[in-house]
């Protein structure tokens, strides 16, 4: 069969090229060897948030008390009930935001093991029996990743939870290590934790969340310390052997090494791009340390006419960032656009309680770069939405360059910290200084204006300041 667009896989970076294509009346084959819809509505993004929020209600409930006069409980978790809503909601997104728009959009899905052959062509192995030969005029490889694990004694033989197997548990384990804390290991610890599992945190480098400020990770380290999360920072898993029905997981210091007894080991210590099978050698696809496909500034790759796209490229693995690389790709491929993205001021969620958001350069990555920078951190306590949601935990950091004053980078430990990074985005496409940002309009009571605040402090002391004022 022939094709404009073939393409293998169904997560966000195909959908997204399929659509623009049909968009522009050219003809695509997709590929799918799993579950369409790839990481993000299957196993990832949509399930996990799902949790997320659940285990969150519960926690709220179990601290009401903060608040005068209010007083609630929670009953024992009903897992099972739980993990079948999470499932019937991702069935309903899956239906109505991915097969659904295959329909309406009009391309087909072959279910199958997709391979390149030479010419270059790609043959599919079909699920169902038999094979497809499909020739196109440009191909896209959006295959996406997977998790990994390291090479840990014993860890295969003892068995392991990723963070998409953790969520199809039958029942809720009574104690849980979370190996890796960084955001995927985060969010999955604190949402067991919040669910009653006992759960300890382990992390090679020497605090959690080592991408961010290290206000923001001593602050949410203490916030897990808080819930009664195990933190072990600067800490290897060296070991895990089964014992009397319980992993026993060794973990290694500067100090010595010390044993964890648990009932799950999760792994959460990154994500590998998916390549295996699809025989790119055979058609002079290059493929990078990591495993990724690798790509020039417009997703094209080593082979004319191959392209690729979302987390298999190598690039930050966010939905966001697949989708307009699908877009990109169908636009350079079939139109010359020659379009090429900014990551510059690309932002970062996690979403723990507090959420931690991300976006421009940190204080190291600022200096590096050259920059005479100038930093100000400002305390949740001195924001009066987080003082009326009795819930300080947590600040605002922003990076600026002093000669100009120009914001560098917004970094966020908050409540709603997702939807305040996106104002900090704005502030930076659009190379805003702190002193334009402190004088801007924001409504009172909100989170965002934790940033206005926190801008107002390069030129005065916002702290001694009334609430109210401008």
């Amino acid at each position: 069969m022939r094709a404009d667009l073939a393409i293998i896989g169904s997560g966000g970076a195909a959908f997204a090229a399929a659509i623009a294509a049909r968009r522009q009346d050219l003809s695509v084959v997709m590929v799918e060897r799993g579950i369409i819809g790839g990481t993000c509505v299957n196993t990832g993004c949509v399930p996990s948030k799902a949790l997320l929020a659940a285990a969150e209600a519960r926690h709220v409930a179990l601290s009401a008390d903060k608040f005068p006069g209010i007083r609630a409980s929670a009953d024992e978790v009903a897992f099972t009930e739980l993990i079948g809503g999470k499932a019937d909601l991702v069935a309903a997104m899956q239906a109505e935001k991915y097969t659904g728009l295959a329909r309406e959009y009009g391309w087909e899905i072959l279910a199958g093991e997709a391979r390149f052959v030479d010419g270059p062509a790609v043959e599919v192995q079909l699920h169902d029996g038999g094979t497809r030969q499909v020739e196109a005029a440009h191909y896209l490889v959006a295959t996406g990743a997977s998790p990994w694990a390291p090479p840990v004694d014993g860890l295969e033989e003892v068995g392991y939870l990723t963070s998409t197997t953790a969520m199809e548990l039958g029942a809720l384990p009574e104690s849980m290590l979370v190996v890796g804390g960084n955001y995927v290991g985060l969010e999955q610890a604190q949402l067991f934790a919040r669910l009653g599992v006992r759960v300890e945190v382990v992390e090679m480098l020497d605090r959690l969340a080592p991408a961010e400020e290290p206000e923001i990770s001593q602050a949410l380290a203490q916030v897990f310390r808080d819930e009664g999360i195990g933190v072990h920072t600067g800490a290897t898993l060296a070991s895990v052997r089964r014992a009397n029905g319980h992993a026993v997981a060794e973990l290694r210091t500067g100090d010595g090494s010390r044993e964890l007894r648990v009932d799950q080991v999760l792994i959460a210590t990154g994500r590998r791009p998916v390549t295996d099978g699809l025989g790119l050698e055979q058609v002079g696809v290059k493929l990078g340390s990591q495993g990724h496909v690798q790509v020039d500034d417009g997703l094209r790759t080593d082979t004319p006419r191959i392209w690729a796209a979302g987390d298999v490229t190598g690039h930050p693995q966010f939905v966001y960032v697949a989708a307009a690389h699908g877009a990109i790709v169908v636009d350079n491929a079939f139109n010359h656009a020659e379009r090429t993205l900014d990551y510059h001021h690309l932002p970062r969620v996690t979403f723990t309680s507090p959420q931690v958001a991300a976006a421009g350069l940190t204080d190291a990555q600022a200096v590096e770069q050259g920059y005479t920078c100038e930093c100000r951190v400002l305390p949740l306590e001195n924001v009066p939405r987080a003082i009326v949601n009795r819930d300080t935990r947590g600040l605002i950091k922003l990076v600026a360059d002093r000669d100009t004053g120009r914001l560098l980078g917004a970094h966020v430990l908050a409540d709603g910290a997702g939807e305040v990074i996106a104002t900090a985005v704005y502030a930076l496409h659009n190379q805003m200084t702190v002193q334009d940002m402190g004088e801007l309009w924001c409504p009172y009571l909100t989170m965002a204006e934790a940033l206005k605040l926190a801008a107002q402090t390069f030129t005065r002391d916002v702290t001694k300041l009334s609430c109210c004022a401008a």
